[in-house]
C-alpha cells in the first residue's frame, strides 16, 4: 500500500524551458541556441546540481570560456529562475493528497541559489514532509546515493512509496531500489489529471 508520494521539481511541479525562455528574451535564435548550449548543457550545470561549485564560480568560468556572449551569460544566470512557474494541474493535487494523509516529499536536482528562490516564492512547499535537493547533499539523480538519503533520512520503504519524475534514468534508479515510479508527461495541456489517474493505478486515493 503506498503511503509516501515523492515528486521532482523540474517539469513535475516547477516548469523548466530554458529554450523557450531564451527565444523570449533575445530576439536572435543563433544567439539563443548557443547559449542554451554553452549555459544549460555545459557540465558546470550539473555541477551546480551537485553543490560543487557556486553560482558565482560558473558565470565567471563560462564568460571567459564564451567571451563573445560573457554579457548574455551573466544575464541568463540573473534571470533563469523566472521560467520556474508552478504547474497548477500538478500543486492542484499536494492538497488533496494531504488531506487523506499521504505523506508527500520532494526528491530533485537543484541548484542551491536557485532552490532557496523558489523555495521562498512558492507557498505550495508548505505541503511537504521532507525534502531533499541534490545541492545540499552532494549528489544528484540518478545516483543511488540520493535516493538512499530519501529513504534513510525520512524512514521510508521503498515498497510503499512511489517516485514521480519527467526523467526516465531517474526512474529506473529509483525502481532498482523498490521504489515505485510513475513517469509524468510535462508535454500534456493539462498534465494534473493524467498524474491523478496514474496514482489510482497504485490505489494511491485522489
Amino acid at each position: 500500500m503506498i503511503q509516501n508520494i515523492v515528486f521532482d521539481l523540474g517539469n513535475v511541479l516547477l516548469d523548466f524551458n530554458p529554450k523557450q525562455f531564451l527565444l523570449e528574451k533575445y530576439a536572435d535564435k543563433i544567439l539563443c541556441e548557443r547559449l542554451f548550449c554553452e549555459v544549460f548543457k555545459c557540465p558546470e550545470w550539473a555541477m551546480l546540481d551537485k553543490g560543487v561549485v557556486t553560482q558565482e564560480e560558473v558565470v565567471s568560468l563560462l564568460s571567459q570560456r564564451y567571451p563573445r556572449e560573457a554579457r548574455e551569460i551573466e544575464e541568463v544566470f540573473q534571470h533563469w529562475t523566472k521560467m520556474l512557474k508552478p504547474i497548477s494541474g500538478t500543486v492542484e493535487i499536494l492538497p488533496r493528497l494531504k488531506e487523506v494523509a499521504y505523506n508527500i516529499y520532494v526528491l530533485s536536482n537543484f541548484h542551491l541559489q536557485a532552490f532557496e528562490e523558489v523555495y521562498r516564492k512558492n507557498a505550495f512547499f508548505q505541503y511537504f514532509d521532507g525534502i531533499v535537493i541534490s545541492a545540499q547533499e552532494k549528489t544528484s539523480k540518478p545516483e543511488e546515493a540520493i535516493y538512499r538519503r530519501l529513504l534513510l533520512k525520512y524512514k521510508l520503504i521503498p515498497e510503499t512509496s512511489v517516485f514521480i519524475d519527467d526523467q526516465e534514468e531517474n526512474l529506473k534508479a529509483a525502481e532498482k531500489l523498490g521504489i515505485k515510479t510513475i513517469l509524468f508527461n510535462h508535454d500534456l495541456t493539462n498534465p494534473g489529471p493524467d498524474l491523478a489517474q496514474r496514482l489510482r493505478e497504485y490505489a494511491v486515493s485522489i
